[in-house]
């Protein structure tokens, strides 16, 4: 069924069947991802298959013909991430899909094609799970310095080289401020690059964010976009700029604007319409309250450019909808419309436009 992956029984990982070497000669990967079939598994065998998972070093996904029976939940908690055919279920481990066989199919041919962005995405979502935020966020920022190294990025680049264009400064501030009484709105406002979480906006959205921890009268922030999108991401132009991949973790982790979102959560909205790829919904998943048109799109799309997400995907949103649906965005890069992301958790709430 998919020739270029094993699959295992329960019984099969209960026994250590998955347990051999992840790297084969040359360092190339062996098995990077193996399928667990849980039809027909008791929940003895699941707790022991459980158990053997924390161990290993390979992706691990479950595949269900039908609903994910609640005695399985301590293996599916364990493994990356279950597709189902089965109703939708509030299990945030399990994605549920139409068409089981080409969700698992796609899974397994985007890790075939990325196997090791698809593979640290996997490590980094499992070791900051437990993290508090700014630890989790450095983690997650050295794992993508380590990925700029890697042959998956630097294929890519290579590629994004031959398109990339000169581009002018902006012709406007790339931010705009507006204070109201105690509110404070932050715009995005370069609409002709779809808002593209580049140097210059990316700079002014981190100095207007730093005017509320400065001024505690300062009790709501609303976060926006102008122009069709909110945000269509990293500025692709931009890729490979930094001078070295030790500037660059520094500057994600104390330039960006993750940590400081983070901060502010519990005083921030963020209003999100359009496409949100990227960073356009890695830093809003750190507030606590997100509104979205129902035209909103959302992608994470950097495991398929050899990379994982890098302005704190890998934290903000699977503390929205858990490690293993995250883990599915992210190796897959496929997009999730307003209403699945209002049933996972990743917003609050669809408005209309003018609501």
């Amino acid at each position: 069924m998919y020739p270029d992956v094993r699959t295992l029984t329960v019984a099969d990982l209960a026994d250590g069947a998955a347990h051999t070497p992840v790297l084969g000669d040359g360092a190339a990967l062996s098995e990077p991802v193996l399928l667990v079939d849980l039809d027909d598994a008791d929940a003895a065998t699941a707790t022991a298959a459980a158990a053997r998972v924390p161990a290993l070093d390979r992706l691990l996904v479950g595949r269900c013909t039908g609903v994910v029976p609640a005695a399985l939940a301590p293996l599916t908690a364990a493994l990356d991430l279950t597709y189902a055919a089965g109703a939708d279920s509030a299990d945030r481990a399990v994605v549920t899909a139409g068409d089981l066989d080409a969700a698992v199919g796609e899974f397994v041919a985007c890790v075939g094609r990325f196997p090791q962005s698809a593979l640290v995405a996997g490590q980094v979502l499992r070791i900051s799970e437990t993290l508090p935020v700014p630890e989790a966020i450095d983690v997650e920022s050295l794992a993508y310095s380590t990925l700029q190294g890697g042959a998956e990025f630097s294929a890519w680049l290579d590629e994004r080289r031959r398109l990339r264009r000169s581009l002018p400064p902006p012709a406007a501030d790339p931010v705009l401020l507006d204070r109201d009484g105690d509110t404070l709105t932050i715009t995005l406002n370069r609409p002709e690059r779809r808002n593209a979480y580049g140097t210059a906006l990316r700079d002014a959205l981190v100095e207007a964010l730093r005017l509320p921890l400065l001024d505690d009268t300062i009790t709501t922030v609303v976060l926006d976009g102008a122009g069709p999108s909110f945000c269509a991401g990293g500025d692709l132009d931009e890729f490979g700029h930094t001078p070295d991949t030790a500037t660059a973790h520094l500057i994600r982790t104390r330039g960006g604007a993750a940590r400081l979102i983070a901060q502010l959560a519990d005083r921030t909205t963020v209003h999100l319409h359009g496409h949100c790829v990227g960073a356009g919904i890695e830093i809003p998943a750190f507030a606590h309250r997100i509104v979205a048109t129902p035209d909103t799109l959302f992608r994470l799309p950097e495991v398929t450019m050899g990379l994982i997400p890098g302005a704190g995907g890998t934290v903000s949103v699977p503390r929205r909808i858990g490690r293993w649906r995250a883990l599915h965005l992210f190796v897959t890069g496929t997009a999730l419309d307003a209403k699945r992301a209002l049933e996972w958790g990743l917003i609050n709430e669809i408005v209309e436009v003018g609501d």
